[in-house]
């Protein structure tokens, strides 16, 4: 897992509606929160994509961009994105480059942990949040963190 205070490294990849994402694209404009999640439709990832879906507004009242990122394919994550409403995009990473990039690798080879990481507008991570088991603790934890980054977004 990379450490609060490094440079989020730099990735262009593909989201659900096959439209390229590139990160470098924010830079100086918006903060990012990338979530890495194990799988579509499965019960954990779809309570976390649910939390983060139910807080939407909320985190983008503060300046941020949110992704969702797993090892599914763009057809998978098009039907989790309708069957749960989902109001941000999905990033495919079926070859996990992205994860590697990003150190989203847990002690068993064939495990993904939960991974979230808050990317200030300078391209800088803010903060690295792992929560395995207790799925909707990552919105809580971003919300702080980009609270900790604009804090009059909050007064608003």
């Amino acid at each position: 897992m990379l450490k609060p205070g490094a440079v989020a490294p730099q990735f262009t990849a593909t989201l659900e509606d096959g439209s390229a994402f590139d990160l470098a694209a924010f830079r100086g404009k918006r903060h990012v929160v990338l979530y890495f999640y194990p799988k579509d439709f499965t019960a954990g990832c779809t309570a976390q994509a649910c939390a983060f879906r139910d807080n939407y507004s909320e985190i983008g009242r503060y300046g941020a961009a949110l992704f969702g990122i797993s090892g599914d394919g763009e057809d998978s994550h098009t039907r989790f994105k309708e069957r749960h409403a989902l109001p941000f995009p999905l990033i495919a990473d079926p070859g996990r480059s992205v994860h590697r990039l990003y150190e989203v690798q847990g002690l068993l080879p064939f495990i993904t942990p939960r991974i979230t990481y808050v990317i200030d507008k300078e391209g800088v991570i803010r903060a690295a949040i792992r929560h395995d088991i207790r799925v909707t603790e990552h919105v809580p934890d971003v919300v702080e963190a980009l609270k900790n980054l604009d804090p009059a977004a909050e007064a608003s």
